[in-house]
């Protein structure tokens, strides 16, 4: 997101800071994005910057008043105020600021550590199974049936939170599950702050192992880390760690290729 709509993006969430967030709050707001995606001529009232912003959120009103709960209604009129480089950045504001709804919520009931863990765990087990990952991902399926196998998978093992947020992923919006799923944990991370590394490692960490990894990483980035730790035999020995688009990776196998550049150099 670009120049005036992640400013926009930025007002809006200010906004959510500072209101009661509910249960229902992600969702309506999730559904709005939804609607604005079926609705070119909605988009464009809405994000013309051309039309007062008196007339935009007072359209908010007209269509809304009444059918959403009152903490929705001031966050898509503060939308609806700001300046959006594109219509659709509107709708992609509002999912991200649905999921940052439902992770303040998760976070109040004092379940993001729980949340964040089975978010991770379903992208892992989604990400080894090929057949699951290509029915959650095939647009010819309807959306409700892949959101039914999820439910099978996640129905009395998951918190109500995980489990819209990986509907969500399953809807997509356009963009991937996967790329949705590693959103969605992005968003759980920075609610306090914090950025994820993905640790691989040939066998487990301990939690003193895991302590000191964090805190090391801490250190170097300057702000708290939570590590998703994934055990795998190809790393041989050591730990590759991705940081977003950077990677340390102190691995065996890294450092034996590093070894034949050189003596092939």
């Amino acid at each position: 997101m670009r120049g005036a709509s992640r400013e926009s993006l930025a007002r809006a969430q200010e906004v959510l800071a500072g209101v009661t967030v509910t249960e229902e709050l992600g969702t309506e707001l999730f559904a709005v994005a939804k609607l604005l995606d079926g609705s070119g001529a909605l988009r464009r009232a809405l994000t013309d910057p051309a039309r007062p912003q008196g007339a935009r959120t007072g359209l908010v009103q007209q269509l809304f008043g009444g059918k959403i709960a009152a903490q929705t209604q001031e966050i898509l009129t503060a939308a609806v105020a700001g300046r959006w480089v594109s219509g659709r950045d509107l709708g992609d504001a509002l999912e991200q600021l649905s999921v940052e709804a439902d992770v303040a919520y998760a976070d109040s009931r004092r379940k993001l550590d729980e949340v964040e863990d089975e978010l991770f765990r379903l992208d892992r087990v989604v990400s080894a199974e090929r057949a699951l990952s290509d029915k959650l991902s095939d647009r010819s399926i309807p959306v409700k049936l892949r959101q039914q196998l999820i439910h099978g998978l996640l129905q009395g093992k998951a918190d109500a939170v995980t489990v819209r947020l990986v509907e969500r992923a399953v809807d997509g919006r356009g963009r991937s599950f996967a790329a949705s799923m590693r959103a969605y944990q992005v968003a759980a991370a920075a609610r306090r702050n914090a950025s994820i590394a993905t640790v691989r490692v040939a066998t487990d960490l301990s939690e003193a192992d895991r302590t000191r990894l964090s805190e090391a990483l801490g250190r170097q980035y300057g702000r708290d880390i939570q590590l998703n730790v994934i055990v795998d035999p190809n790393v041989i020995g050591g730990v590759r760690v991705d940081i977003g688009d950077e990677v340390i990776d102190g691995t065996i196998a890294a450092r034996l290729d590093e070894a034949q550049r050189r003596i092939a150099g």
